[in-house]
């Protein structure tokens, strides 16, 4: 309105102007227009007044000096206009002034009245006010404590868990109060108080709950054998309830089983482990089988593991609980220094190792990973490597069968018992075959005792029978059949001596023992049988025939003895077809199968025998060599005795006593007979061997220097009662003159002495049809030249008549040729 005002009272622009101007003009008026709108910015419009040509501010300004004057002339016309209008209301104004200031006063006055008339209104309506207010109060609190009092409830609530030890649901309490309740009234101060409390709380229940974990760790540590001896004794059970019930089925029926796997009631519970409150008889105790659950109380693990998952501290929890039980199996793990003395101590240590496992188990199956199968994999391949080494050392300290049996059948129903809760027990079984070997090697120590203890006991000499019962007695303890035998009248003897059928008897107990580790091991009848088999070999090849070994050699076995030592190996050997057929019968494996193992025995027994022999040919030497060591000879006699001498007599006695015992043995057995006559013929023949050779080495002794004929005398006196001897046949079953070739070299030297047919011998030497054949040079050398010296040394002594020189001498010539010549034939054979 303004502008328009404005462009009203300009005037019209003269239409005279020249054309240039006009373009000026109007871009003046446009600058009015914009400074007289209060709507547009003047920065611009001033600035484009001072940007435009020169002198266009001048111009400007003289241009705004007009337009100045135009509104002023304006305003003038328009004051003139309303001046009398001014004029009347300023009078009419004074005409009001004085009913105003009436007005005033009575106004005022009514004011006064009111004021008055109010003031007790106003001091009753305060009282209201006041009131009112209490009672907003009143309701602000009312409504308030509403909000609390829940706060309070749930804060007493959770004191009364805390009291209680309701650990979890207190900590569920904390949660809603921290997320519900406290947030409502979280401005008072005792809410914060509350707020601050909550997290001390909850430090203080997972101390509780780790204090009660311990308790139950450490309870558990010390009832962990509790707890494997009734998962041992229920694996036993379950065990002989299934074979019994495969019996059972055999035979189209079944029973109920004697057990429960729902243990008893228990009335209370101290650290973890349940206490029994009832105290029944022990057939019943024996009836019920108790589970991990029924003994342990596992709610310390449950309600730990709980309150730390709520806490969100769990894997703190599990870390520590997994390194507890670890550090726990290295505990269980160890054994007492004194366990392989009795069965006490193994049965305590795989009943603490099977409690340890079986309650991990339960701690597997019964929560959501606090323990992995990895973990429990890990702890028992380290607890297998751990048992197994130490039944490998502690099994080697047992020498006594029945403990390490009893060892074999812990291990059994341990591994069963773990292969129930679905343990890996392999390497247990195989360590089984160790444990077998040390079992075997007990029976054999064992074993060595009861024979050697028999071949003590034995008389030697062969088992008389009275009366039918007692032969039926002998027979039945051992497989002995001779048809001449039982032919002939009671009382009668049987060829071997006591020790056969008890050491036959023993094999067979040997055999029974060896079986029963066997049992349970899950193996096959070719297995079983193949077992016994190897373990019956090593009895015989290895402890009866060292037996037999140390026997032959004991200085007291005469060679009656030894005979009938030979005798026994006989039947024993003969006997081994019949521990084949009774192995047999026990596995039920033929003994045609493949691969199936024979006995040994009859090896052990052909070696016993030759030992035997052996020893009795070396027994006859020796006694032979103590009669040798008796000769006396004075071999610088001048003539014999013209008898034999004492010592040889003596020797020839004995050894025709000697070789009747021989005669005496039982000959009604062909077999018997045939080989007591091998051994008497064999025996025979050494002795009559090493006796010649003992005598050429008396004669050949190079500490004897020198001989007399005399002496040379005698000595072939003593080789002919040795060749009479021989003649007589000591020992039937000699051909010929076959025990007289056993003198042949003795008698061929002393002959080509006697004689002195040198011409002969050295004339015939090296012909086949020699007569001194079996004469060696060089021993016919060494003879003579003891016999030269002999000579020698007796002609110097008898100092008589020249001619009895003069034929010494011819004599000793002849000697020295004789010499030269056998020296020559000893240098031919050298070279």
């Amino acid at each position: 309105m303004a502008c328009d005002r404005v462009n009203a009272a300009l005037p019209d622009p003269p239409s005279e102007r020249e054309e240039e101007n006009k373009e000026e003009e109007k871009t003046i008026w446009n600058i009015f227009a914009e400074l007289e709108s209060v709507e547009l910015p003047l920065g611009t419009t001033l600035r484009s007044i001072y940007d435009d040509q020169p002198n266009a501010h001048k111009r400007f300004m003289e241009k705004l000096d007009a337009r100045i004057r135009n509104h002023d002339r304006e305003i003038e016309k328009m004051c003139n206009f309303h001046h009398q209008g001014f004029v009347d209301a300023i009078t009419e104004l004074l005409k009001v002034r004085a009913d105003a200031e009436k007005l005033m006063g009575q106004v005022t006055d009514t004011n006064r009245r009111l004021q008055e008339a109010g003031r007790e209104v106003t001091a009753q309506t305060e009282e209201v006010i006041r009131c009112r207010i209490q009672q907003r109060n009143m309701a602000t609190t009312v409504e308030k404590l509403q909000l609390c009092i829940p706060v309070l409830e749930m804060y007493s609530k959770l004191k009364e868990q805390l009291d209680s030890k309701r650990y979890y649901a207190a900590l569920k309490t904390m949660e809603q109060l921290e997320k519900v309740y406290i947030p409502r009234v979280s401005q008072y101060r005792f809410c914060q108080i509350m707020a601050e409390n909550l997290p001390r709380l909850r430090e203080e229940i997972k101390e509780i709950s780790m204090s009660d974990l311990k308790d139950f760790l450490e309870s558990i540590r010390k009832h962990s054998d509790k707890v494997g001896e009734t998962a041992m004794r229920q694996a036993q059970q379950h065990r002989t309830f299934n074979s019994a019930v495969a019996k059972q089925a055999s035979v189209g029926h079944y029973t109920k089983p004697m057990y429960s796997l729902n243990g008893r009631t228990q009335s209370h519970t101290h650290n973890g482990l349940m206490v029994d409150d009832d105290t029944g008889d022990e057939e019943e105790a024996d009836e019920e089988v108790l589970t991990a659950q029924d003994l342990v109380d596992f709610s310390p693990v449950y309600r730990c593991l709980h309150i730390y998952t709520v806490l969100g501290d769990r894997e703190t929890f599990e870390n520590y609980y997994r390194k507890q039980r670890k550090k726990q199996a290295r505990l269980v793990l160890q054994p007492q220094a004194n366990m392989h003395e009795t069965v006490e101590g193994y049965r305590r240590y795989f009943n603490q190792i099977v409690g340890f496992f079986v309650v991990e188990d339960h701690i597997l199956h019964a929560t959501q990973g606090l323990v992995t199968r990895a973990f429990t994999d890990e702890l028992w391949n380290m607890a297998l490597s751990k048992i197994i080494a130490v039944l490998r050392t502690h099994s080697s300290y047992c020498d006594d069968p029945d403990l390490v049996l009893e060892l074999k059948n812990l291990i059994v129903i341990f591994a069963d018992t773990l292969q129930v809760y679905g343990f890996p027990v392999n390497r247990l079984f195989d360590l089984l075959f160790e444990v077998r070997d040390q079992y075997n090697e007990t029976l054999l120590k064992k074993w060595a005792l009861v024979f050697r203890e028999i071949f003590e006991l034995d008389n030697y000499s062969p088992i008389p029978v009275e009366t039918e019962e007692e032969y039926k007695l002998v027979v039945s303890r051992f497989p002995f059949h001779d048809a001449e035998i039982e032919k002939q009248d009671f009382p009668k003897k049987l060829p071997m001596s006591q020790s056969v059928p008890q050491i036959y008897t023993q094999v067979k107990e040997f055999i029974y023992a060896s079986l029963k580790f066997s049992e349970s091991l899950h193996r096959s009848s070719t297995e079983i049988d193949d077992m016994l088999r190897k373990s019956t070999n090593l009895l015989l090849t290895r402890t009866l025939s060292s037996c037999l070994q140390n026997l032959i050699k004991k200085p007291h076995i005469g060679l009656t003895e030894l005979v009938q030592i030979i005798i026994n190996t006989t039947h024993l050997e003969q006997a081994c077809r019949y521990l084949e057929e009774f192995i047999t019968n026990i596995t039920n494996v033929s003994p045609e199968t493949v691969h199936t193992t024979r006995l040994y025995g009859l090896s052990t027994f052909k070696d016993a025998r030759h030992a035997a022999e052996g020893e009795i040919y070396t027994k006859l030497n020796q006694k032979i060599d103590e009669f040798i060591q008796l000769a006396d000879y004075e071999w610088g006699m001048a003539e014999s005795d013209g008898r034999a001498s004492g010592y040889l007599m003596d020797l020839i006695n004995f050894l025709r006593s000697t070789f009747q015992v021989f005669t005496h043995l039982p000959n009604n057995n062909n077999d018997h007979a045939s080989m007591s006559g091998k051994v008497a013929q064999t025996a025979c023949m050494s002795a009559c061997k090493h006796l010649s050779t003992s005598l050429m080495q008396m004669l050949l002794d190079t500490e004897l220097k020198q001989i007399s004929m005399g002496a040379i005398q005698q000595f072939n006196l003593d080789v002919i009662q040795c060749e009479l001897f021989a003649s007589s046949e000591p020992v039937p079953g000699f051909q010929g003159d076959t025990l007289q070739l056993a003198f042949i070299d003795l008698r061929q030297l002393l002959d080509l002495f006697m004689v002195w047919d040198w011409s002969t011998y050295l004339a015939d030497y090296g012909q086949p049809t020699s007569k001194y054949l079996r004469v060696n040079p060089a021993t016919a050398l060494a003879l003579l030249e003891k016999v030269y010296r002999g000579m020698k040394d007796t002609s110097k002594k008898n100092n008589i008549f020249s001619q009895f020189r003069k034929n010494d001498r011819d004599k000793q010539k002849l000697i020295e040729t004789v010499v030269k010549q056998l020296r020559s034939l000893v240098n031919g054979m050298s070279s």
